[in-house]
């Protein structure tokens, strides 16, 4: 058993090599060799008027490896003066998160490793939306608009550059210091144009590629700015307003994302702030500090999913003029596993990590 911490896992995968296993795990899903399940919440009132803890979890197995990501997190809804609002969330105090991922060997159940998600977390969304980008957008796509400049943004991007040649990108994000460091640190890391631009039209204008990368609770776009021939890839569905699913001509989304009540009630229900389900405690005076709306500004279920494409059983781009969309959520426990899976072997190839005694985690059987 080892501890893959943070600082340990950078050098251990390349942005390469997490798209090409993600794209086995996918592809491995039909077969039965790939399984996962979706997302669940669990959210609780706390003593703020503004906020509300949540606890996801989410697993999936892959290659001989079984993995469950958890976190523990309180969500603070900031609610502004035109009706928008933005989720941020936090463990302990503001700049801290609790979320851990831990690994398993379906042969013998051992305990294998336990991570900090920080960067997994990161590389493994960044790479799907590689994956969307290579089945979905244009081969000669070049240029990329991106709306949003934080760490998603980063590994987007990364990803992106993977499956296309991509020579020029525009980023806008509402903060003018944030976008023009994003545009800064990404162009010396991948050596090609990034450049900062003051809207989120004037970023779109012209692109190949649109991604957005928020955590607005609203549309960060308008349907009548897209064009023919573009890509669209969005971190959650709430970034992407309703006008625009009749324009795009192909739109898949990942696989399953959450656990969707059956029957919804009041304790299980869709759009739990930027969350698409969950389980929620508390009375109606403490459950109404949750946003209405959340992430379900367009229903993606609707959508086929990657395996449906990949299988043949639905089309992808069959024409260069068509606007595609793909839905990044779905299938995150199977990633975690995936991913999870790679960098454990690539940390004992290494010597990385750091050991922990195995009776923390096994005991003997009885009393």
């Amino acid at each position: 058993m080892i501890l893959i911490d943070n600082a340990a896992q950078p050098g251990l995968l390349t942005m390469s090599e997490c798209v090409d296993v993600l794209e086995r795990a996918f592809g491995s899903i039909d077969s039965g060799q790939a399984i996962y399940r979706p997302k669940t919440d669990v959210n609780v009132p706390n003593s703020k008027t503004n906020e509300y803890y949540r606890f996801g979890s989410m697993e999936g197995w892959f290659d001989g490896i079984f993995a469950i990501r958890f976190m523990s997190e309180v969500m603070v809804f900031d609610r502004r003066a035109d009706g928008s609002w933005r989720e941020d969330n936090y463990s302990v105090e503001p700049g801290k998160n609790c979320a851990v991922v831990l690994l398993f060997s379906s042969e013998n159940g051992e305990p294998l490793a336990l991570f900090n998600d920080n960067w997994i977390q990161h590389m493994r969304v960044g790479a799907t939306a590689a994956l969307g980008t290579k089945l979905l957008s244009r081969a000669d796509a070049e240029t990329v608009c991106l709306i949003g400049s934080g760490g998603m943004a980063q590994t987007f991007l990364e990803g992106i550059c993977v499956v296309r040649p991509i020579k020029n990108v525009r980023v806008y994000s509402p903060s003018r210091g944030n976008r023009e460091a994003y545009a800064a640190r990404m162009s010396e890391r991948l050596g090609i144009a990034v450049e900062p631009v003051d809207a989120a039209r004037a970023a779109m204008a012209g692109a190949d590629i649109v991604a957005t990368c928020t955590n607005s609770g609203v549309p960060v776009f308008d349907a009548d700015w897209l064009e023919p021939g573009m890509h669209v890839v969005c971190v959650g569905t709430n970034e992407v307003p309703p006008e625009a699913v009749p324009r795009f001509d192909v739109a898949v989304r990942q696989g399953v994302h959450s656990m969707a009540p059956s029957e919804e009630s009041a304790r299980h229900r869709a759009g739990i702030g930027l969350s698409y389900a969950g389980f929620v405690a508390g009375s109606e005076e403490e459950m109404a500090r949750i946003p209405e709306g959340g992430a379900a500004h367009i229903d993606a279920g609707a959508f086929p999913m990657y395996t449906d494409l990949v299988a043949g059983r639905a089309p992808g781009r069959t024409r260069e003029e068509q606007i595609s969309f793909y839905y990044c959520h779905g299938n995150q426990g199977l990633q975690f596993a995936a991913v999870g899976g790679a960098i454990y072997r690539n940390a004992l190839a290494a010597g990385r990590g750091t050991p922990m005694p195995l009776d923390w985690f096994v005991q003997e059987r009885g009393i």
